[in-house]
């Protein structure tokens, strides 16, 4: 096994973009070239204004030109989903609801990348309103696996994942309420993190489920995941649910190795009946090498897991009926021009029919019903209580390990359409990760293998506990060193011209 350490993509632009060997403007040109070549096919990329993208990159080339510190960022294109509001472009969410919106301000996660010295290149698909989980919920049309074009990227995040898997830009920005950037991760082989809850500001991110939501970060490698997570987390007072931490150097954790490290193994998962075989034992395979490294392997234990899924489709539904009531075509977005939307409640019945699709229809009414009078204490109070076990079950589970380890999906990316008439299996796709959001715990998926024949990425997932994302970065990179991991791109895709 080699541990010599290899630069990073996107270390390497940086160094490239500091040093004058490359201009932020030839970068931009070249993604966007590549851009227009794959993404009629992907739909990874929602909308892009081309203009203002190479007006920023020409704006940064003239302040480095100058001798400006333009932050650790400086010129680096950068994808964002489309559920985080920004000032360029549209804001749409995926959805009819929200095809036209231009927000009038920028998101915390914006205004950091931006202070950063990054360019936004475009905003990513995803599930209308974060709600799905192979971004076929799009009202713009699903996203596709650069793996294999007629297999799902995944979701809610999906969009982003496939840009960072098809070279359109060398990082992205994604949400995750109950796995919506590990699980698209796993699917298209690049690496995500998902950090603790509050460690990064929602303040502009358009609510799903507010307890649940974070955003997060996709990227080639882990030491990319550490440098963007440090430019967008920290304290943010106009979000209430912000952490008031401060934030570490997360690359300094990079290069610590895990000799010493106890990682907790996850057997109710890999025990789990619906495992793809071809994914455990790509998971066990890791076990090996944490072992030559020096970590110390223990079998763990989370015994409300069981749960975890129907606790998630209760809390998630009732906070999502409860922010997207906002959408009613008074305020903004999509308004009906039935014949009836003359009348105050029939034009709010004829908008939200109209410009909320199936998946965030059925939602709303799970919430609303077990919101409602004679069945909150039954489900809604009943899941809180529930959360609070699965909380503990990890309070217990790390006070024997310092991380815990399993697969981030049950199985590789599936076809296009083929979990859709079945809403109980796409849901099913959450069963290894909706836990970390439940508890408000950091987790990240890192690529460990291929399935499918060869032809399909598999994830390994890890947790950690609150505000140790650096524990995950510590392990994941002495993983990819030990294996000498290099990201590739799919052979159905050309190299990136940059």
């Amino acid at each position: 096994m080699s541990t010599e350490e290899k630069p990073s993509m996107l270390k390497g632009l940086v160094g490239k973009l500091s040093s004058g060997e490359l201009s932020s403007r030839d970068l931009c040109e070249g993604l966007l070239r590549r851009v227009h070549q794959w993404n009629p096919t992907l739909r990874a990329i929602l909308s892009i204004e081309e203009d203002r993208v190479m007006q920023r990159a020409e704006e940064l080339d003239r302040r480095r030109g100058q001798g400006e510190d333009l932050g650790v960022l400086g010129g680096i294109p950068v994808g964002v989903k489309d559920n985080l509001c920004s000032r360029v472009g549209r804001t749409t969410c995926g959805s009819r609801m929200l095809e036209n919106f231009k927000s009038p301000y920028d998101s915390h996660v914006v205004s950091r990348l931006d202070d950063s010295g990054a360019v936004l290149f475009g905003k990513t698909n995803l599930d209308e309103f974060a709600m799905g989980g192979s971004t076929e919920t799009s009202f713009f049309g699903a996203s596709r696996n650069p793996w294999d074009f007629e297999r799902t990227c995944g979701g809610s995040s999906g969009g982003s994942a496939a840009a960072v898997a098809a070279g359109l830009v060398p990082v992205s920005i994604g949400t995750d309420t109950g796995g919506s950037i590990r699980q698209p991760a796993a699917f298209c082989g690049v690496c995500g993190i998902k950090p603790t809850y509050g460690r990064v500001s929602r303040w502009g991110l358009v609510s799903y489920a507010s307890s649940l939501d974070v955003a997060g970060v996709f990227g080639q490698s882990v030491e990319d995941l550490a440098l963007v997570l440090g430019a967008i987390a920290g304290h943010d007072p106009r979000d209430s649910t912000c952490l008031p931490h401060s934030v570490p150097a997360y690359s300094e954790s990079l290069n610590q190795g895990v000799r010493g490290m106890r990682i907790g193994v996850l057997r109710e998962q890999l025990d789990s009946q619906g495992l793809d075989p071809q994914v455990r034992g790509a998971i066990l395979g890791t076990l090996d090498v944490y072992r030559e490294l020096g970590a110390e392997i223990v079998d763990v234990s989370l015994p409300h897991s069981k749960y975890c899924i129907a606790t998630y489709y209760v809390i998630a539904p009732c906070e999502a009926s409860s922010n997207l009531a906002r959408y009613d075509g008074v305020h903004y977005g999509y308004r009906s021009s039935g014949k009836e939307a003359g009348v105050l409640d029939r034009m709010m019945e004829q908008t939200r029919s109209e410009g909320f699709g199936k998946e965030v229809q059925r939602r709303i009414l799970l919430g609303t019903y077990a919101l409602s009078a004679g069945y909150y204490d039954a489900y809604y109070l009943q899941a809180l209580k529930v959360r609070r076990l699965i909380r503990q079950d990890y309070d217990e589970a790390f006070s024997k390990v310092d991380l815990l380890l399993g697969p981030t999906t049950p199985q590789c990316a599936f076809r296009l359409g083929e979990k859709l008439a079945d809403p109980i299996q796409l849901y099913l796709q959450d069963l290894f990760t909706v836990g970390a959001n439940l508890a408000g715990i950091p987790a990240m998926s890192i690529p460990v293998g291929s399935g499918m024949d060869a032809s399909l990425p598999i994830g390994l997932q890890l947790q950690a506990p609150v505000l140790r994302e650096d524990q995950l970065f510590r392990a994941g990179a002495a993983y990819h060193r030990a294996i000498a991991y290099q990201f590739r791109l799919p052979a159905t895709l050309e190299e990136p011209r940059v």
